[in-house]
This record gives C-alpha cells, structure tokens and sequence, in this order.
C-alpha cells in the first residue's frame, strides 16, 4: 500500500504544473498530512469460546467453522481466546515434558497454522488465535502464543510478555511487541495479563498509532469480579481506543472462565465507554459459546493523549519523563524486593 502511494505522489509531481488550484491544494494536503488514507469502517468478530482442554484437533475444527461463519458476517477480523487451541488449565502436579501445553505445543508455522493460514488466504479475512508455541530453535521453550493472519496468511506470532500463575510452570516470557499492520492502520495484540495489569504495552500500541487493540483473554472466576470489565472500559476512556477482547467460556479442566468477550469503544457520552457488541465479563449470560460481531468507525479513536496538544507544547504523554523515572526505579538497590 504505502508503494503504492509513493508512485501515485510521484505522478503529482510530475503533473501538477499543469493541474488546476483545487488539485494543487489537494496534492499539498496529501504532502504535508503524509496521508496513507487508513480506511476507518471495519467489521469485527470476538468469539467466547469453549475449548475442549487437551483436544487440538477438535478445537481447531471448531475454530474453522467460526472463521467461515465469521467471514459469512463480512468480519474483517476474527478474534479468538488466549490458548483456544488446546485449552488453559496448568497441571501443577507434573514436570514440564508431561504437561498438556508441552505435548501439544507447536512451531510457528506448524500443522495448525498452515491449515488457518490457507482459509485465511481463501477468505480474505484477519484471524488472532491463542496457543501454545514451540520455540524453533529449543523444542524445550514454550511460549503462551498468538498465532496472527492476514488475508495472505500467516503473518507471524505474539509471545505473551506478561506471565501469572501458574503459566510460569510451562511458558515461557516473551520480550517484544507485536503489531498488524492492515488497511485500517497498525493494530496492537496483547494476552490477558498483559491488558489488565500493564498498561504501558497498551499504551506503546496507541503512541504507534494503533485505534484498534486486540485482548486475547483467559480469564476465569477464581480471578474475581473486578479485573476485566473495569480495567478494559477503563483503558478505552484513558488510551482513546477501541479493544476487541476474546475469553474463554465455561468449564476448561478445573477452571470456570467468565466469557464475556466484547467489542467496546468510545461513545458519543464523555468519559464512558461504550459496548459495540458482546458482554461484560460478569454478565449471567456471558459464559455461553457464541460469536459477537460488530461494525466499527475508527475514526472516532481519539487516542487524545498521544496527539500533540499546544497549550503544553507536546502531548499530554510524557515518554521521556517516564523513561527517567523507570531507569531510577532500576537503580533503586530495593527494586524487585
């Protein structure tokens, strides 16, 4: 796309001495917003999903069929659960090479990517799937994953960078960021913890430009009432965004996971969010496997807060200042204690 535009600015250039005013000012607007014309409508589809735990190929079956079903809908997007693959629950009990996430982990690309990859290809669509990866240089290494596609397939994997209990028994950390870039602008991922406990990722995504985040969510009851719905409708009011959140619902091994998964964004109503489709996690019906499809207008994702703002010459986020304090934090002789 962005060739694209290149080559057509080219050809403004060696025109527009023969064009007329309009096209002349067109042309300068185009020059100086360095406009690569996002598109803002987009169709988006969150699954709350109950993953068979230890049952790869039948989630994976099931998986397809939402995708298919999902692009029936004219979903842009397809947005399914952390570990929807091979289901969540840890069994504390055994080492690491008996452990289900052991076993069924896979490369990227591996067996279930490339069957994802070619209805992708076929259908035209982005899919975000959760699952357990395996490192392709250390088969010991395994990662809670996001397998991430665009209508040309695989695109390539998220590693969750953020790990609570009792993920650290199996997985492994992730360290880098992962960002879609599509026809509607740069789209961040994220797994769970990440959304919920560490806004600076969320915020790294919406200082790139992303109006679109994506949670892929394993969250259960034994995790409260309070984590989810109000730390999500919160970061759409304080980051200006919208997030496409995806749980896992019902009985895994020994979890009960809420469900719930949504479509929230800014509202017409100052600092209130608003539900475009879905549920709050909490909500008595939100546990059920179902699909939540939604047509959004990106355009009114202000992300305000990473805009410059010229009553403070420079915007109201202050990167800088904080990179100051982080590194003080890290010298701090007490940090981590």
């Amino acid at each position: 796309m962005e060739t694209n535009l290149k080559n057509k600015v080219g050809l403004f250039f060696v025109r527009k001495n023969s064009m007329g005013a309009h096209m002349k000012m067109l042309f300068q607007l185009i020059i100086r917003r360095k406009i690569f014309m996002f598109k803002d409508v987009c169709t988006v589809s969150v699954v709350t999903f109950n993953a068979l735990w230890g049952e790869k190929a039948i989630n994976l079956n099931r998986i397809k069929g939402y995708i298919e079903c999902a692009a029936k809908k004219g979903s842009d997007f397809v947005i399914f659960p952390e570990m929807a693959l091979t289901g969540y629950d840890d069994e504390p009990d055994k080492p690491l090479k008996e452990k289900m996430q052991y076993k069924l982990a896979e490369t990227i690309p591996g067996p279930s990517t490339n069957e994802i990859a070619e209805l992708t290809k076929k259908l035209g669509v982005y899919v975000v799937m959760g699952m357990p990866a395996r490192d392709d240089k250390n088969p010991d290494i395994i990662y809670n994953a996001l397998a991430i596609f665009s209508p040309e397939g695989l695109v390539g994997s998220y590693h969750k960078m953020h790990l609570p209990d009792p993920e650290p028994n199996w997985a492994t950390r992730g360290d880098k960021p992962f960002i879609l870039d599509t026809p509607w602008g740069p789209v961040g991922c994220a797994i769970c913890y990440d959304s919920y406990n560490f806004p600076e990722l969320m915020r790294y995504y919406a200082s790139k430009g992303c109006r679109l985040y994506i949670n892929s969510t394993a969250l259960a009851k034994c995790h409260g009432k309070c984590l989810g719905t109000s730390t999500l409708e919160a970061a759409v009011i304080r980051e200006g965004i919208y997030i496409a959140s995806s749980n896992l619902g019902g009985l895994d091994a020994y979890n009960y996971f809420w469900g719930g998964s949504s479509i929230i964004g800014p509202s017409r109503k100052t600092w209130e969010p608003y539900y475009y489709a879905g549920h709050k996690f909490t909500d008595e019906e939100a546990d059920e496997s179902e699909m939540f499809t939604a047509t959004i207008d990106l355009s009114l994702a202000t992300r305000y807060l990473f805009k410059n703002n010229p009553k403070v010459n420079g915007t109201d986020w202050r990167p800088d200042k904080y990179i100051e304090m982080f590194k003080d934090s890290l010298s701090n002789p007490n940090y981590g204690k």
